[in-house]
């Protein structure tokens, strides 16, 4: 998580990765524990106003809903931007603002937790329960930001059937305010593509979204971004070459 403009009475909080166990290994610098998000509010404590910015294609349920926590419990107005998507997770995080607000061009993507589980039957149900009861939170969430007058068992089959909305589709549903589009939509598709409806806009190569900010550190932005795209293509080749080198053996 990014602090970047702070004043004696605001501060922009940068949410630009996947949300990821304090314990898990970081592939991306944008990646976000809740550490990182602990550590940046005790940086930004007593201002009036925090300008959240995301663009997350989710990831840790748990992890997900601490950092909602943190941020629900911070005493400053929160102001919270969707700058390219909030899938999953991401989707839960952004609804913690006192206004959220979302470009015509952006996304929002809610479906039912998912795991990956080896074990037999009794195993395999006791998963399926504590999945159920998962999701029974996060519904508590998406309940508690709905326009007045949808239905939640409306945004329960959606969640059942993973629905990305647009942002026209987002305010329906939510207390989300839609602004003027961005140039281009930024994605993380490494995860995106683990879901099954993800719009085929974002699984195009990924483009940056530069937030506002000073030319400084729209600067350092661009130069983080560049080098973390050519860490992962770094990836892909070892990656490649493996799958070559078992083919010989």
């Amino acid at each position: 998580m990014t602090v970047k403009n702070l004043t004696d009475k605001s501060a922009d909080l940068y949410i630009y990765g996947e949300i990821v166990d304090n314990t898990d290994w970081k592939w991306d610098e944008y990646d976000v524990m809740p550490d990182d998000v602990k550590g940046s509010l005790e940086k930004v404590d007593g201002l009036e106003t925090l300008n959240i910015y995301i663009n997350s294609p989710g990831g840790s349920v748990f992890a997900g809903l601490a950092i909602y926590n943190m941020l629900k419990r911070n005493e400053a107005k929160k102001i919270v931007h969707i700058d390219g998507v909030a899938a999953s997770m991401a989707s839960i995080i952004a609804l913690v603002g006192d206004e959220v607000y979302m470009p015509s061009n952006a996304f929002m993507m809610i479906h039912k937790p998912l795991t990956w589980v080896i074990g037999n039957a009794n195993d395999l149900r006791k998963i399926a329960d504590d999945l159920d009861t998962i999701e029974s939170g996060l519904m508590q969430a998406y309940e508690e930001n709905l326009r007045e007058g949808v239905d939640v068992e409306e945004v329960k089959q959606m969640v059942n059937d993973e629905t990305w909305l647009t942002a026209d589709e987002a305010t329906k549903y939510f207390n989300i305010e839609i602004t003027k589009a961005v140039e281009v939509t930024a994605s993380a598709s490494h995860l995106l593509e683990n879901f099954k409806n993800v719009p085929k806009t974002l699984l195009k190569e990924d483009k940056l979204i530069i937030p506002k900010m000073n030319d400084k550190d729209k600067n350092q932005f661009i130069a983080d971004w560049e080098s973390a795209k050519k860490t992962d293509e770094e990836l892909e080749k070892i990656k490649l070459q493996n799958e070559i080198d078992l083919l010989n053996l």
